[in-house]
């Protein structure tokens, strides 16, 4: 059996992830105040896909549809402009996380997202492969580097490889883009993640309290999780965003009206009856 979203449940995500021509997102601090506000978000996303979205705020209109043309779309256009604007700001902390998602987090959800998925310092050397620690060493003696330079370093010469040595240590928080340049040729200058939010990656958060807290970041703003909406959004296995709903259920912050489903309490009255 299928379920649909309220109608009042899509009006509130409409508000939070600013999904109305009202409060369309322009320039790069309103996108700042955005991410910010609803914690973490897609970036390039349309309407298909779950959760917030940069481009969907971009555009004012909970149906957008990224085209195939991107380059000669002014929407999917501004809001890679705004993507490299807040990447060369860092006040939000953005790369290629959880399942190759490409997201924004507000600094507050940093140590959160880094509990699950942050490779620790003293795991690196059993985890991590020998072209990412390559990649990785060099950054630490270097502070930043531009990929072409990267493989000259590091001698990891085939660019698919640096591309997926550069993609796990994203994925390990360890890496972030901090610039990026057009000219002559297209290329990131990579970083070191702890260099640019060092206090957040050094809290630490114990894992049931990062679910608990991304799952209290995700419902506050979407006002209704269905069967397996959040474990798509976030890319955590579905059991264990069960386990951060059921542990806002418990302490009043949601109810849960049927098995899957998760409300804010305050929204408790006007689904009563619908499941």
């Amino acid at each position: 059996m299928n379920i649909s979203l309220p109608a009042f449940i899509e009006d509130y995500r409409d508000e939070q992830w600013q999904r109305e021509g009202t409060s369309r997102i322009e320039t790069v601090v309103e996108a700042e105040r955005f991410i910010e506000r609803v914690g973490f978000t897609n970036c390039l996303t349309d309407s298909r896909k779950p959760g917030a979205s940069l481009y969907v705020a971009v555009c004012g209109r909970r149906d957008a549809v990224m085209p195939h043309n991107v380059q000669k779309d002014p929407e999917a256009s501004h809001t890679w402009v705004l993507k490299d604007d807040l990447v060369r700001r860092g006040k939000v902390y953005y790369g290629k996380l959880t399942k190759a998602r490409t997201l924004f987090l507000a600094p507050r959800m940093i140590p959160f997202f880094n509990a699950i998925w942050g490779v620790p310092k003293k795991q690196e050397a059993k985890r991590l492969s020998a072209n990412a620690k390559a990649v990785l060493k060099v950054l630490r003696k270097e502070f930043e580097m531009a990929t072409s330079d990267l493989r000259q370093e590091t001698g990891i010469a085939d660019r698919k490889a640096m591309t997926a040595a550069i993609d796990e240590l994203q994925a390990a928080m360890l890496v972030v883009p901090g610039e990026v340049v057009y000219q002559p040729k297209f290329t990131y200058i990579w970083t070191l993640a702890a260099a640019r939010f060092p206090e957040q990656l050094a809290e630490p958060v114990e894992r049931s309290v990062a679910v608990r807290e991304i799952a209290r970041c995700f419902l506050q703003c979407a006002g209704m999780t269905l069967p397996g909406e959040m474990a798509r959004v976030t890319g955590l296995a579905r059991p264990e965003a069960g386990l951060g709903n059921r542990a806002l259920v418990k302490e009043g912050f949601a109810v849960s009206p049927k098995q899957g489903v998760y409300v804010l309490t305050k929204f408790q009255a006007q689904v009563e009856g619908l499941f």
